[in-house]
Order: structure tokens, then sequence, then C-alpha cells
């Protein structure tokens, strides 16, 4: 890479962050002010639309009275809230790592610093969110947990900024639906607005950067890159509805676990969520060879 394509590239880094900076001191949010929480949730109304819901158009589904179907998606917005928290304290500590060995006058970290605060305060945003929908935290099995300690912990470049673009693009898509839906439960509605105008911000960081990183690294770094994605992505995405929602409806766990993962309209929103990652991704050329075989199976690629 010759001096002034460095230059460039530097100068290029900088004037992104620093727009960043700018769009957020003007538009950020502090959620204990900006949401009303002493409103109660409304029984009547569903959290998520029917149709996102993960037993929707199943034989489960048709046992359900209307009453246990909007129970079930507040507890399915739990269980991905449960996610979206497990995620961004994944995401909190990489971008520590980023900043630690680079410039804090810098406007890229800078900005790095400001999403960490973001993230703060949506983490909290989301476990009030969870308490007032009556429900649990819902934690990972042994196995995803552990995978979620060794990815922040060994994360490059690549990793870090593909880990948190995946993870937010698919809560993006999923609340951008929810908040302009007025049929729904107002104060899953509003945290969704909340997340999604400063994850717009997010995601461009993210996204610039990980184009950046990743035109740079070699090919074994970019294999192990694709694997280690490749598995974030599955337990990401198969986890998203923890089986104890069913539980709380009357439903079987593991019958109902069975169900979903089998059933069309899951998989169709799960592809739905995932559509602009999956084309970010495939345009970078990091779904490929056995990290792409995860991403199949976790209902990512289509039917």
């Amino acid at each position: 890479m010759t001096t002034a394509s460095r230059t460039r590239e530097t100068t290029d880094r900088e004037d992104i962050a620093g727009r960043l900076l700018k769009s957020s001191a003007k538009a950020s949010y502090d959620p204990l002010v900006e949401i009303d929480w002493d409103s109660p949730v409304d029984p009547d109304r569903y959290a998520l639309k029917p149709e996102r819901v993960s037993l929707y158009g199943t034989e489960l589904w048709e046992r359900l009275t209307e009453e246990q179907r909007k129970e079930l998606s507040r507890q399915e917005v739990a269980s991905i809230a449960s996610i979206g928290i497990w995620f961004e304290t994944i995401l909190m500590q990489m971008l520590v790592r980023h900043a630690y060995d680079r410039d804090p006058t810098s406007n890229h970290i800078k900005y790095a610093y400001t999403e960490i605060a973001d993230e703060c305060r949506h983490s909290v945003m989301f476990a009030k969110m969870i308490s007032k929908l009556d429900a649990p935290f819902y934690n990972l099995d042994t196995v995803a947990h552990l995978l979620g300690k060794m990815f922040k912990a060994t994360s490059n470049g690549p990793l870090t900024f593909s880990g948190a673009l995946f993870v937010e693009e698919i809560l993006d898509q999923i609340q951008r639906e929810t908040m302009v839906d007025e049929n729904l439960e107002p104060l899953v509605r509003a945290v969704s607005q909340i997340h999604v105008v400063e994850e717009a911000r997010h995601m461009r960081y993210a996204r610039e950067e990980l184009v950046r990183d990743w035109q740079h690294r070699g090919p074994l770094v970019k294999a192990y890159s694709r694997l280690m994605l490749g598995a974030v992505v599955y337990y990401s995405a198969t986890r998203l509805i923890n089986p104890k929602v069913y539980a709380k409806v009357g439903l079987d766990p593991r019958e109902a676990r069975r169900v979903a993962r089998r059933n069309p309209h899951h998989i169709d929103t799960k592809t739905w969520a995932a559509r602009k990652v999956v084309a970010t991704m495939n345009e970078a050329g990091m779904i490929k060879g056995p990290g792409k075989l995860l991403w199949r199976a976790a209902g990512l690629l289509g039917r």
C-alpha cells in the first residue's frame, strides 16, 4: 500500500467518523427519559407482527388462543432482546480492544467510544423492556456462552466489525418493521425506534471499517475469519428464540423448538431479516468455504 493510498484511507476514515460524531450529537437518546416506562404493557396487543412469531402458520400456532399468541410474541421479543444484550456486551469489549492500540484523539476512536456509550444505554434499555414484558433474561446455553467469551477475546478487525454488522442488521430489520406498526405494543415500538436511529450510525461505522480492513488481510486470516464468522452467525441466529419462551404459553419447549426450526414462515423471516447483511458479506467475499455451510444451516441463505 502506497503512502498516498494510506493517507487517503486515513482521511476517509476520519471524515466518516467526524460526520458520525456530529450526527450523534444531534440525534442521541436517553431511553430512561425518552420512554414512558410507567405505562403498563397492553395485553391486547402483539409485540411483533404475528407472521414474525416463530410458530406462526404451524399446527402448534393453531392450538394457541389469541391471548397465548400475543403472550408468545412478547416472550419472543424478550428473547431477541436478551441476545441483543449478550452481543452488545461482546461488542463493547471488542471496541475497547480496537481502541486500545489506536490514537484516542482521532475521530475514528472518538466515535468508537461514542458507540460504546450508546451500547451501554441500549443494554439497559433492553433489560428494562424485558422486565416490563414480564419475561426473564433468556440466557444462552453453555456452548454459545463460551463461544461468545472466545470471540470477544480473540477477534481480529474483520471479525469485530462483521460480527457487529451481522447482529445489528438482523435486529434493525425486525425493529424497523415494528416501530412503524401502530397496532403493536407501544413500549416495543419506542425501544425499536431509538435503537434503529442510533444503530444506523453503528452499522455505517462497521461497514466502512470492515471494507477497509478486509482488503488488506491475507488468505489465512480471511479463511479463519470466514469460519469464525460462520460460527458466530450460526449460534446467534439459532438462539434468537430461546425454547423456554414456549413454556410460558403452555407448550413443550423441545417440541415447539423442533417445529419452529422447520417452520417455513420462520425460516423466511430469518432470511428476510438477514438479506442486507448477506448481500454485504457476499460482496466482500466473507461467505465462502465451510463458513457458508453454517450460514445455510442457520437458515439465512433461503430454503
